[in-house]
């Protein structure tokens, strides 16, 4: 028991770092020593062998992709119809064309055989058309050192990283001179082997592996950061720079590394390439299975062990957490008169002793909750009644409408029939723009709006303001947003009236064009926009936002524009002193009539 509760006082970091000393480190410790000395013995033998026969396998399938290119330039060497197309003076490019078209080996090659990308012959012939086929020579292709040494090889294959006209990439290439019609008649084959093969070749290895020529360039590689490279860029170690065959030790990026590499001379070629692969102590942590058998059994004992005494260490932390869970489950059932009582001084009977201090603030803020949402009820119901008074205190819709018609009645029996007028006109603009909803309305409602704001206006400015109608009939039917010619009329007014002193002509006009759509045009001949405010109208269009409380062009551009496209923007013409133009058209697809019943 006094054993017992001095681990409890224990603190419980101190307790799980020494159960973790005890039990995990100390013997992983002295068994990973003895396993990691006889790992690295078997990994570095068997490593090696792997990357022989990898090697060697590497280079039987690398020789059996390339002759198939030395058989084909075996094969093309002896085409008589090659070298006398290559070789015959032609009177005109049909002729040459024709001559090309007949002649098909050359693709039936590429296309037969996977293990060739493609095929050319360079021959000196101004006769001749390049068709990626057969090439006429240029200064810059004598001048490379692959075509110097075919042509003085004297028929002997070479092979060598060459770029491709065609698709600008490098390609290994087999080259070779191909006598013509005679002697002094030369040219120079060029195969190119798919890249794509050599490379899937050496995929499939584990290490690093790769395919060198004679110049340390790296034709293939099963590293995507390897290929295109020259070796001397990419490792700078001299034996593997110039040895051509053999095994050494080097260092690599930091790594002792172990370097195999095997040569590959194709038959007759001047010259041949080499199979390289590198293989470091981190690639071969996958053939120690044998020692890792043995380890297991060693880890395995020692986890046996390690077991038992976590085991008799964990019920001891166990056993009074399992008891503060408990707890804590009753104290999730709301209820918050429990009390838990942990014996021990170390976290867990901290951990206890500040749980009922937290469960004691909890049951208090609870109740501090309660009653601070009965409090807010109370407000809330209190603004609530405020605003139903409020609400009921307004002045309604029909009570307007019902006042301005007394005083338009009252105007009209005193005999006052422009006031009169005018007050049915406001009533009228007021009732419309309050029932404006979402839904799409007549143009003849919208011109009744139009007509009654203008006449409203015209009773204000009296023969400063004249406007007229110009309304196709056939146009009355077609359903538009609401309020969309108003602001482009109030605009008109904005920027035309209050700036003039003479009388000002507005103008509305609707019509359908030829092709079916609705065009729609508010013509003023007033004081127009000067260009810097034109400029800053336009932007303001552009904006996001248009300051002010009007309903403003940016309004109806955009409302335009959602419903029917970029083709129904607003188009604004203004000249200072002449007027304003504001223009839209609706596409024929928006344009469809309503069809009034006889008792509307």
């Amino acid at each position: 028991m006094r054993l017992i509760q001095i681990i409890n006082d224990i603190r419980l970091k101190r307790k799980l770092s020494l159960i973790f000393i005890t039990v995990a480190v100390l013997p992983l410790l002295i068994s990973g020593i003895y396993l990691t000395n006889k790992l690295r013995e078997v990994m570095v033998s068997n490593a090696f062998e792997q990357a022989s026969d990898n090697v060697e396998r590497v280079q039987k399938r690398t020789a059996e992709v390339i002759n198939v290119a030395l058989d084909i330039s075996y094969q093309l060497s002896n085409d008589n119809r090659m070298k006398s197309i290559a070789s015959r003076s032609y009177d005109s490019y049909n002729e040459v064309i024709q001559t090309y078209r007949q002649y098909t080996d050359i693709r039936d090659y590429v296309r037969l055989y996977k293990e060739i990308k493609a095929i050319r012959l360079y021959a000196s012939n101004p006769t001749m058309l390049n068709n990626w086929e057969f090439m006429q020579p240029d200064e810059q292709t004598t001048k490379e050192a692959w075509y110097v040494s075919a042509l003085n090889k004297k028929g002997l294959a070479g092979w060598g990283y060459i770029q491709d006209e065609r698709d600008q990439k490098h390609y290994l290439s087999l080259v070779r001179k191909i006598n013509l019609d005679d002697l002094k008649n030369e040219s120079v084959l060029v195969i190119n082997v798919n890249s794509d093969l050599l490379n899937s070749i050496l995929s499939q290895e584990s290490f690093a592996t790769m395919i060198v020529d004679d110049s340390n360039n790296i034709v293939a590689a099963n590293r995507p950061d390897l290929y295109g490279k020259n070796l001397s860029a990419v490792h700078a170690e001299s034996n593997m720079l110039w040895q051509s065959e053999g095994s050494f030790d080097a260092v690599m990026n930091g790594k002792n590394s172990k370097v195999v590499i095997a040569n590959l001379n194709p038959q007759n070629s001047w010259n041949g390439l080499r199979i390289i692969s590198i293989f470091t102590i981190s690639d071969i942590v996958h053939d120690a299975n044998a020692v890792i058998r043995i380890s297991a059994f060693v880890v395995g004992g020692c986890l046996v062990i390690a077991v038992l005494l976590v085991y008799a260490s964990a019920s001891l932390i166990t056993g009074r957490l399992l008891r503060l869970s408990k707890h804590m489950s009753q104290v999730g059932t709301l209820s918050w008169d429990s009390y838990l009582d942990l014996d021990g001084k170390d976290e867990i009977g901290q951990l206890s002793r500040q749980f009922n201090a937290l469960v004691h603030r909890i049951s208090q803020l609870m109740f501090e909750v309660e009653e601070s949402n009965q409090q807010k009820q109370l407000l809330l119901q209190k603004q609530n009644d405020i605003k139903f008074k409020m609400l009921a205190s307004q002045v309604n819709p029909h009570f307007l409408f019902n006042t301005l018609e007394s005083i338009r009645m009252e105007a009209h029996l005193r005999g006052e029939e422009d006031l009169a007028q005018a007050v049915w006109q406001l009533s009228i603009l007021i009732r419309n723009s309050l029932e404006v909803g979402s839904r799409q309305i007549p143009l003849s409602e919208e011109l009744n709006m139009v007509r009654c704001y203008l006449e409203l206006h015209k009773f204000r400015f009296e023969d400063r303001l004249q406007y007229k109608m110009e309304i196709d009939p056939a146009t009355e039917g077609i359903e538009i947003p609401p309020l969309i010619i108003q602001p482009l009329v109030e605009n008109s007014i904005l920027h035309g009236l209050d700036r003039k002193e003479d009388p000002t002509l507005i103008t509305v006009r609707t019509r359908l064009n030829d092709h079916g759509e609705l065009f729609v045009e508010i013509q003023d001949d007033g004081a127009g926009i000067p260009p810097k405010k034109m400029k800053d109208l336009t932007m303001r269009l552009m904006d996001s936002e248009e300051p002010g409380n009007r309903i403003g062009l940016r309004n109806v551009n955009d409302r335009l524009q959602l419903t029917y496209g970029q083709g129904a923007r607003l188009s604004i013409e203004s000249e200072e002193g002449r007027g304003t133009c504001i223009t839209f058209c609706i596409p024929k697809k928006g344009v469809e009539p309503v069809v009034f019943s006889d008792n509307r």
